[in-house]
Order: structure tokens, then sequence, then C-alpha cells
């Protein structure tokens, strides 16, 4: 295959990135970033159709790299570093270091379009419990960053990889928010491609799966769910999601013996229990049939909790015929201290929007011995669709500022490697038309499979993400 030409371009959200790094400029020390749209600058001049943000074009990227001071010409700042790990990771050129060692990413001559998200509003963070300090971004403005994207695509005609290196446990876990439909409804244009992180909640033991028994009759029936909560834990959300017909109630047992009774909340009702003996507030949302999912979503916010195991009883109204429900807990990053299932269930544990149809769904292995990696979100979706596609390296990877691990990481790898598969396809002349669904089932055609495994399967998917397979699979058609 021909060297990655600039034609096929990137896009990251999440925290911006170092644009002063010498691994986002090409050859002559100019940048290969076209844009910044920053959202959280509101000084200058909004992308055109947009209502908010600044965008920095590759010209003032470029003025900005000859001043004295850069960042007195385009401010926008990665104070985290997690957006620029990711880019160089995925979109890198080569630098050589004082030791000759070559940094380079698998896409190396992509040019890069950033978004920079602002942060959630205040009341959005207090209202979810998210602790200070932790990166928290809103859907709206994550849809905004991807339409960004999507026109700057259509405007300059030009291929597009959408890389989304963050998620949730919200959700009803088989594709139906909005931003996963918005993704789904990008992702199957020609010349999109959209690959999306599967999170690192596999181990976090924030997911369980239980099952009433079915019966035809209303003889009583329920699970106990357990939850350990910790010392200091400021509260914590908790979502159940039922499955239709059946409709579902839940008793909460404080630590302290202490009861909220069951009871149906009607079509859609919030109401806010109190404690006797203890300073704990329980807020109960019910919506009978949520609009998206048409599932029953039953959602919990606890404050201040006392610290112990709190008891869910889950049981059904009337009769039981699917019987199978699901909960979940924050991700681990939106809680302040331990909470978890006390008998969880590692499936099901790739966060949102990664359950999305069309799209390009990533979970994480170690490439350095092939094993998964264990804190790696998995599949399948709620509803037994396929999720993760596959597996790409995230374990210990080499970015601009060291080995770093994460599933973002692997989603950056799988990006780049799209990249240069759409240089070949679209570039090249070989499938000119390709679009997301198109390009995904190329990468699973010549993923790497194991011998003593089955697949699809739950962690891996369809195998480990292989370019050279790939292209070997395309040899002789």
């Amino acid at each position: 295959m021909k060297k990655m030409k600039k034609y096929a371009f990137r896009h990251l959200t999440g925290e911006g990135i170092d644009y002063t790094n010498p691994v986002f400029r090409d050859a002559n020390g100019q940048s290969r970033i076209l844009a910044i749209w920053d959202q959280t600058i509101q000084e200058g001049s909004p992308p055109e159709g947009f209502l908010y943000g600044t965008e920095y074009t590759r010209e003032d990227i470029n003025r900005a790299l000859a001043a004295q001071d850069p960042y007195s010409v385009v401010p926008s700042r990665d104070e985290i570093g997690h957006g620029s790990a990711m880019a160089g990771v995925a979109a890198g050129s080569i630098l050589v270091n004082g030791s000759s060692s070559a940094y380079v990413g698998a896409a190396p001559d992509a040019d890069i379009l950033v978004v920079k998200l602002k942060e959630a509003k205040q009341y959005l963070r207090d209202f979810y419990l998210v602790p200070q300090g932790v990166p928290a971004f809103q859907e709206n403005d994550i849809m905004l960053a991807v339409k960004y994207a999507d026109g700057f695509a259509r405007l300059f005609r030009r291929p597009v990889v959408i890389c989304l290196g963050l998620g949730t446990s919200f959700g009803d876990h088989a594709g139906n928010s909005a931003l996963a439909r918005y993704l789904r409804w990008v992702g199957v244009k020609r010349n999109r491609a959209v690959v999306v992180c599967g999170g690192n909640e596999g181990n976090a033991a924030h997911h369980y799966q239980g099952a009433l028994e079915k019966r035809t009759t209303a003889a009583p029936s329920g699970v106990n769910v357990e939850i350990r909560v910790a010392e200091d834990v400021r509260g914590f959300f908790l979502e159940l999601w039922g499955s239709v017909p059946d409709v579902f109630h839940v008793t909460v047992r404080s630590p302290g013996g202490e009861t909220i009774p069951a009871g149906r909340l009607g079509v859609r009702q919030s109401i806010t229990y109190g404690f006797v003996y203890e300073r704990t507030r329980v807020t109960v949302d019910s919506v009978l049939v949520e609009p998206a999912s048409g599932e029953e979503l039953i959602l919990f916010r606890v404050q201040d909790p006392t610290p112990g195991i709190w008891t869910f009883r889950v049981e059904a109204v009337g009769e039981v015929h699917n019987g199978t429900f699901h909960m979940w807990l924050p991700i681990t990053a939106f809680m302040s201290s331990q909470v978890y299932f006390l008998e969880s269930t590692p499936y099901t544990t790739l966060t949102e929007p990664s359950m999305a149809a069309d799209i390009i769904s990533v979970s994480t292995y170690n490439a350095a011995n092939n094993s998964f990696y264990a804190e790696s979100g998995r599949g399948f979706s709620r509803l037994g669709d396929i999720r993760p596609d596959f597996a790409a390296p995230g374990v210990n990877i080499s970015t601009i500022y060291g080995k770093q691990t994460g599933s973002s990481l692997a989603a950056a790898i799988t990006a780049g490697a799209v990249a240069q598969f759409m240089q070949w396809a679209i570039v090249e002349g070989n499938n000119e038309l390709v679009e997301s669904r198109e390009i995904k089932n190329y990468l699973i055609r010549g993923a790497s499979r194991s011998s003593d495994l089955s697949y699809p399967n739950r962690e891996w998917g369809y195998g480990r993400l292989n370019m050279v397979g790939t292209f070997d699979a395309l040899i002789g058609l």
C-alpha cells in the first residue's frame, strides 16, 4: 500500500490537543491540524453554523507556532493530555529524539481535526454527583462535535474517521441513545467511519444482570441485588432496565434496616424518600416506557448513603414472561469512592455509545502477549447484538507522554488503521463509496483469531485487529 496521503483526516473529541508538539507537524514544520474548535473559549468566532466556542484554522495555528508565545495567538490547550495522547497514537508524525528512537502514529500523514469539548454545566455535574476535577461532557456538545467533523468532510469532500475516546455506563446498552443513533446516521454515510472505545468497566463490578423466574400467575418472586458502599461516598446513581412485556418494581433496604417500600410510581413519575435514622435520601424516577428503547427504566439517585450493604429487591408486577433485567452503576471515574455490586456481571459492560449500530466498536487487549485486558468493557449488547466488533492493542502503548493504557488508545489505533484503509479504498480508487459498516466488515474478515476460542465472543468480538490480515484477505478478490 502506498504511503498515507493527506486526503483522509481524523477527528478527535475530548480534552483538546497540544498543537505545539512536533508530532503534529509535517516535514516542513507546518501543522497537520486542519482546525481546532475549542468549545471552552468564547472570546473568538465559532465555526460557521455554530453558536459558541472558537474555531482556530490551520493558518492561525501556524501563526501561533511561529510566534514567541504560541498561546497568545491560539490559547487552546490540552490540560490533561488525554486528547494529545490519543491524537499522537492515531496520527502522530515521525519524531526522532536524542536517543535516535522514532515515534510514529498509525496514520502519520493524515490531517487532523480537533474538537475540545466544554465541561458539562455545574448543575448537571451536581445532579449526577460527578466528583470535582473529573472531566464530564454533555451529550449535546458531543453530538455537535460530530456534526462539525461531518460538515467539514462534506465541505471539503474528504473522507473522515471520527474517533470517540469517551463513554458512559448510563443508557440502555442497546444503541438507542440520541448520541448512538446520531453516530449511526453519520456512520452510514459514504466516506465516513466512526470508531468508539468500549471503556474500562469490565472489572469494576458496576453491572448486574438478573432474571426472575417465569410465571403465568401473580405469585410473588424476586431477586435481592446487594451493593457495597464504602465510607465517604457523596452519592451514586443506579439504573435498572427491564424487558418488555414485564413490569418491575424495587424495594430498597438500607444498611441500617430501613426500607423504601416497593410500589409502582405510574407511567412516568418521580418521588424522593427520606429515612428516619439515616441522613440518606433516595430519589426514584420511574419510566414505564422509555421513549428511545421502549423498555422500562427505573433510576435511583442515592444521596449521602450510609456505608455498608444496600439491598435492592427486584420483583415483577403480575406475570413474568421474560424476567431479564440489567442494573448499572456509573463509570469508575464518576464515583467519589468505592460502590460496587457484590455479585456483579462482567459482561455487557461496554460503555455507551459503543453499542451503536453501524459504527466500529473496540475492546482492548495486550499486544505483548495477546491477553485480554481485564479492565476492558465486554459485550454483548443488552439485546444480544455482537459488540465489540474486535479488540485492538491498548496496554502499555507508546504515547507522546510515555507508556499508557486504556480503551481510548485502542480506539485511536483502530482509527489510524481505518484512515489507512480509507486511503486504499477511497483515495486510491478501490472502493470509493465505502462507509463505516463496510470498513468494519473488511476489518472483521482480516482479524486474527485463536484456534482455541469460538467467535464472535463477548471479549474479542470477531478477533484481534490485523491490517495485514485484512489486505491479505483482499488478495485475489
